[in-house]
């Protein structure tokens, strides 16, 4: 682990940073260039005191995670992350932390919607992150471990997974699912998590082998559907979807007409804000 020249590095990319680059408001008059420490702890999810003592080189060797979380919070390129694995003594980045890392230049349309829902997620329907407003509308989806990271394998393991949607539409969203996950498959290969992941769900959901045995192949998202939240109930949605160029992540952007019922409810989520779905249901 080279202290000196991690410290060196995160203050760099920090002072490199504006607060509307990562989608915080100006605020007060600044005495420093670019980003607050207690910004970036708090993008990157950890204590002040523990970012602090990494930029004075007293800090104890990051994990993976924690890396991988700076990596995004200071919304570094790929060969950025690397580098800074590299001069934090640890070996290149995991599969798992390079399938995981948010595209910068997502990341930068994302920080800049603040008024619709707006989510992250890769081509295993991980969501990778997620604004305020889709946090409100979706819950809470960040956090999962393992398979249970992908929408897809929840959907048809966890029959609470499928009460954000009608259940006229269910079937369709079924076949959406699985016909993404195909695509993945094929570019992936089965050596690869798209592989695990359809193995795993050919064990465990007669639903899914039904369906995986249509060979319906599709990378795209329905561009109108209709979602239920369990507190302000059913909000129609336009949905639009910006791929990066090998379609391995996508940012998802829901939108309602304005001055429509929709719009409104998608309002009032901002104002509601995340509210546990269980105590609802």
């Amino acid at each position: 682990m080279d202290r000196t020249e991690l410290a060196a590095f995160l203050r760099r990319r920090r002072e490199q940073l504006r607060p509307a680059d990562v989608g915080l408001p100006p605020g007060a008059r600044r005495r420093t260039a670019g980003l607050r420490r207690e910004e970036v702890a708090s993008l990157a999810a950890m204590s002040t005191d523990y970012y602090t003592r990494l930029e004075q080189q007293r800090g104890p060797q990051p994990s993976e995670q924690t890396l991988a979380s700076l990596a995004r919070a200071l919304r570094l390129s790929d060969d950025e992350r690397d580098y800074l694995f590299v001069v934090a003594g640890r070996n290149a980045p995991s599969s798992a932390v390079t399938a995981t890392h948010v595209a910068p230049a997502l990341l930068r349309v994302l920080d800049r919607l603040s008024d619709t829902p707006a989510l992250i997620l890769s081509n295993l329907g991980e969501i990778l992150v997620q604004n305020r407003l889709a946090e409100a509308l979706y819950g809470g989806r960040t956090d999962y471990k393992g398979l249970a990271r992908s929408e897809i394998y929840r959907w048809f393991t966890d029959p609470e997974e499928r009460l954000i949607y009608p259940e006229h539409d269910r079937e369709r969203q079924s076949r959406a699912l699985v016909a993404n996950l195909r695509a993945a498959h094929g570019s992936m290969g089965p050596a690869s998590r798209a592989g695990e992941l359809v193995r795993a769900l050919l064990r465990e959901s007669a639903e899914f082998a039904r369906l995986w045995e249509r060979h319906e192949v599709a990378k795209r998202f329905v561009d109108h559907k209709v979602l239920v939240h369990p507190q302000v109930g059913e909000i129609e949605v336009d949905c639009q979807a910006l791929f990066t160029e090998d379609q391995s992540q996508a940012l998802l952007v829901l939108t309602a007409a304005p001055r429509t019922e929709a719009f409104e409810k998608l309002q009032l989520l901002g104002v509601l804000g995340n509210q546990r779905f269980e105590d609802a249901r």
